[in-house]
Parts: C-alpha cells; sequence; structure tokens
C-alpha cells in the first residue's frame, strides 16, 4: 500500500520486499532432502520435546565431516539421533560417533534410528550421562570434529574441551550460536543465553587457535590451527 510516496507494508510477511528473503530461506531448507529415516527421528524428537537441527544445519554438518574426512567424531547432544544421522552420512565409513546426553529415553529412540539407517551398532558410542563429566575422560587431541548442541550457557566450557578434543585442522561446530530468533545480534538482548552465547561467539572469533567463521542456520564453525 502506498502513503505519501512510501511503501507500506500492511502485512509485512507477505510483502514482496520481504519474499526474497523468505524464499532463499525454504530454498536453502530443502535443497538437500532428508530421507524417510531422518524425518522419522525429527518427528520423534517432536514428539519427546527435543529440538533438533534444522535440515539446511544437518546438510551444512554432513558436509563438514566429509571435508575433513572425520573417523572420530564428538557429539554433545544426542537428542533423537537426527544430527548424528547427518554426521555419520559425512564421515568416512569406519568412522565412529560419540554422542552425549543426559536423556537415556532420547538417546534409546536415537538409536534405533541409527539401526533403520543400517548402521551397524559399532559406528556409535552412544554414552548417557553429563558432557561436561564425559568429556575430560575422552583423549586429547583425537578427533577430527566436535558438534555442540546444548545447554548454551556452558558453551564457554564446551569450547574449551573441544581445544583439547581436536587436533589440528579438526573442526569445532556450535549449533545455535545466535541463539532463539538471532537474538545474539541485538545488543539490547541481555538474557543469560544470549550474553553467554555472544561472549563465546566473540571469544572464539578473537582468539588466536580457532579460524572461525558463521554459516547457515547459526552455525558457528572453527577450524582448530
Amino acid at each position: 500500500m502506498a502513503r505519501g510516496g512510501r511503501l507500506v507494508c500492511v502485512r509485512p510477511r507477505r510483502c514482496a520486499i520481504n519474499q526474497p528473503r523468505e524464499f532463499a530461506e525454504n530454498f536453502a531448507e530443502s535443497y538437500v532432502p532428508e530421507d524417510t529415516v531422518t524425518l522419522t527421528a525429527r518427528i520423534r524428537a517432536r514428539e519427546v520435546g527435543a529440538v533438533p537441527v534444522s535440515r539446511a544445519a544437518g546438510a551444512v554438518l554432513r558436509m563438514l565431516a566429509a571435508a575433513v574426512r572425520a573417523k572420530a567424531v564428538v557429539e554433545v547432544g544426542t537428542g533423537t539421533g537426527v544430527s548424528g544421522l547427518w554426521l555419520l552420512r559425512g564421515m568416512r565409513a569406519d568412522g565412529i560417533l560419540t554422542t552425549i546426553d543426559i536423556e537415556a529415553e532420547h538417546q534409546r529412540l536415537a538409536r534405533k534410528g541409527f539401526a533403520e539407517a543400517g548402521l551397524a551398532a559399532s559406528r556409535t558410542r552412544i554414552i548417557t550421562g553429563r558432557a561436561l563429566d564425559v568429556l575430560p575422560r575422552l583423549a586429547d587431541g583425537a578427533y577430527d570434529l566436535v558438534l555442540v548442541d546444548a545447554d548454551p550457557t556452558a558453551y564457554a566450557q564446551y569450547v574449551a574441551e573441544a581445544l583439547r578434543l581436536l587436533r589440528a585442522g579438526g573442526l569445532l561446530v556450535l549449533a545455535r550460536a545466535l541463539g532463539e530468533g538471532g537474538r545474539v545480534a541485538d545488543p539490547a538482548a541481555r538474557d543469560p543465553e544470549s550474553v553467554a552465547l555472544r561472549e563465546v561467539v566473540k571469544a572464539v572469533r578473537d582468539a588466536d587457535e580457532w579460524i572461525p567463521a558463521l554459516v547457515h542456520a547459526g552455525l558457528l564453525a572453527a577450524a582448530r590451527r
């Protein structure tokens, strides 16, 4: 609607000026489709109240795992196995995913999804427990990729653990690094999660040990120097 020579958007989500962005986001989400097994894992996540990574984020995870020819991967936050399925499909055929979650029921569903995907049980090491208790027991410099999709207020601790766990050239990936609705980018957002994430994003950017980039779907990826 035009008023006084200006374009006024009565329904912002339907305005032409916003449509290209929506189209691009929808295109990115559907660019790499999910198979039936991963879609089923996503449905299970919704049923138990877990929040899996988006399809676009999953595709990025698969690509990153393939790019570093990942053989050993650590995942903090198993959920119902959505991100694990994406990672395993990018990893080497002999690769092993070590995945940690405090919710045993979620992991039971993830294990079911891995089996439905035809993955041998030896491809996954599923550990139920608090990640910050488990990670210190894992070997230094033994992993190609570490994915963190857990409590944002603990991300700084996970980053410190990842620095120890990753080999040189290994990848750290923080899911939801921009917070819900991208709140991290808004300086006025002062809730604990936004503040914690904002500090971590800045610390990774400024650290000599990392070569970082914010990529699609709110993922922060960083290569260990």
